[in-house]
């Protein structure tokens, strides 16, 4: 007798419609079960974009379990998975996912992954976080959302910007109380300048929440980190490379030199 996950799994290999392709994803992801994992993982690759969806959206309920097989998708060359990836990424907030933001945020030539990277560097989960990465990962997300909120060309991303930083400032509020300032200044400039009402209507909410918010949960009342000494080495290695590489100012090979372009010409690309 088969049992429901193989019969789930079974359906989803055997969709011939687009409709029925994403009801079979979106009754995969709601057992919730990580052997479906895989499956949702390739799901990512197919040219469906709302059964990517569903897949994303199983894919972050079931949290930290999918992210080795996320992380994998990103070394493949197809952009379209990559991209769903990293939206899942932002959504789960694993640690492991943090270098990966950082970089489609500030350098993704697509705006909704740099939407949905930089609302999900506000959110990571930083109580996992050991003392002698935290602070270097979340000062690199915070420059990283200075940059976006500055610099980026799409309103959209700008206004994840905020969200992402008004996240960052209520979870440092103990530990690096000084950036409440720099951000409240940001958020200032932005209200005098920013070309989109909608983001100046969401810089004000943020504001407005940050002078009344409560105060941070202890981390001790936080799921403990289920990630390991090997775990952490690597996403440590990672920073300081990501690190160099900024020293590097706007050195050849940069992704963030070729940002302005890459844009303009994926917005040329998508013209009739």
């Amino acid at each position: 007798m088969t049992d429901p996950l193989s019969s789930l799994i079974q359906a989803v290999e055997d969709a011939y419609s687009p409709t029925q392709l994403i009801q079979a994803v979106e009754n995969l992801a709601a057992i919730r079960l990580e052997g479906a994992i895989p499956t949702l993982v390739k799901t990512l690759s197919y040219n469906n974009p709302g059964a990517a969806v569903a897949a994303v959206e199983g894919l972050i309920q079931m949290g930290e379990v999918s992210v080795p097989g996320l992380m994998d998708l990103l070394d493949q060359h197809n952009y379209t998975a990559r991209a769903w990836a990293i939206r899942a990424l932002a959504g789960i907030g694993d640690p492991r996912g943090l270098v990966t933001l950082l970089g489609a945020a500030t350098a993704d030539f697509s705006l909704s992954v740099r939407r949905a990277a930089a609302r999900g560097l506000g959110t990571m989960k930083w109580h996992w976080f050991p003392e002698d990465v935290l602070e270097m990962a979340q000062n690199e997300a915070l420059e990283a959302l200075l940059f976006v909120a500055q610099q980026d060309e799409e309103w959209v991303v700008r206004y994840s910007a905020v969200v992402g930083l008004e996240s960052l400032v209520q979870a440092t509020a103990n530990l690096h109380p000084e950036w409440r300032s720099q951000i409240q200044s940001q958020f200032d400039q932005m209200i005098a300048a920013d070309d989109s009402l909608t983001v100046r209507a969401r810089v004000c909410k943020a504001q407005q929440e940050l002078l009344t918010e409560t105060p941070a949960q202890p981390a001790a009342s936080h799921q403990p980190s289920p990630l390991n000494e090997v775990d952490w080495q690597r996403i440590l290695e990672n920073l300081y490379q990501r690190k160099g590489e900024e020293r590097q100012v706007l050195a050849e090979g940069d992704p963030r030199r070729y940002h302005g372009l890459a844009i303009a010409l994926s917005q040329k690309a998508e013209e009739p």
